[in-house]
């Protein structure tokens, strides 16, 4: 009977879990995660020094870079060089009415703004209060003060934009809350904490969250549902329930920009480190509601 609990938790149950479902891969893919994370070096549009960056990793991201300042923004933003790909593949247009539901800490954010050519209605929404003000920094420090006026800060659920605001955007991206194991795997406080529930509780929060972005979306609106879990459970399975429970409503999109990055899975893309290097790890699925 403790063998058996100490499967579904703590770094027992975590180790059990996730080499059941990567099998001979997880080896290198728990290695990689390990590993000091490099992040890229995204050029920020609105600034207007020099750039200090080589190595270019996709359009406008970076291996290498210096984040300088100039007219008080700054030149790069640090991130993940999959998120880039993950926000860019919403494509929003210019003037449309955009969603971030879980935006903070803002990396994303600052690049559907840049799709959108500074032009429209931009909400990030942020429900962590001090998440909420890292996301008002950011902003502050990336966007020229003059075109921060199409851009609303709020704090709510993310669950209340279906309820009370229906058919209300054109894109909505879902970065939703998740497992995160990389960041797991390196904090023993969190792998300690890990269980099996934990990842089917924060699932059942992600297809959540998601069925609130489809309801706030106009007809032919699309999201874009992403998280940084190596868990089915929190990236395919979070879509196959959608699509069997509201299939009528809604459709896969397949016109994904990887840049040459990535694995397709099921519905989605992934893309893990031990395959990309630095890049990753960090699911994407595209849904457009019809």
């Amino acid at each position: 009977m403790k063998n058996q609990a100490a499967a579904t938790k703590g770094p027992e149950g975590f180790e059990y879990f996730y080499s059941k479902m990567w099998g001979s891969r997880w080896s290198s893919l728990k290695d990689s995660f390990t590993k000091k994370e490099e992040k890229a070096y995204r050029r920020n549009k609105w600034f207007s020094g020099e750039f200090i960056d080589s190595g270019e990793l996709i359009p406008g991201v970076y291996a290498k870079g210096e984040v300088t300042e100039s007219k008080d923004l700054k030149s790069h933003y640090v991130m993940d060089a999959a998120s880039v790909i993950v926000a860019r593949n919403l494509k929003p247009t210019s003037g449309s009415k955009v969603l971030d539901m879980c935006a903070a800490p803002g990396g994303k954010s600052l690049v559907l703004f840049e799709e959108m050519e500074g032009k429209g209605h931009l909400v990030l929404n942020e429900l962590s209060r001090n998440r909420k003000e890292r996301l008002r920094r950011v902003v502050s420090e990336y966007v020229p003060q003059e075109m921060r006026d199409i851009i609303d800060i709020r704090g709510f659920d993310g669950n209340k934009y279906g309820l009370n605001l229906k058919d209300e955007f054109d894109f909505v991206l879902l970065d939703a809350p998740c497992s995160g194991e990389r960041h797991t795997l390196n904090d023993q406080k969190y792998l300690n904490m890990w269980s099996k529930k934990r990842t089917r509780n924060l699932a059942g929060l992600q297809y959540s969250l998601l069925c609130s972005a489809l309801l706030t979306l106009k007809s032919g609106g699309e999201v874009l549902y992403s998280t940084c879990s190596i868990s089915s459970l929190e990236n395919d399975e979070v879509i196959a329930k959608v699509l069997k429970k509201k299939g009528e409503q809604v459709e896969l999109v397949h016109d994904l920009d990887t840049f040459g990055f990535g694995e397709k899975t099921e519905y989605g893309t992934i893309f893990l480190p031990d395959k990309e290097g630095s890049i990753g790890p960090l699911y994407m699925c595209k849904l457009r509601k019809k």
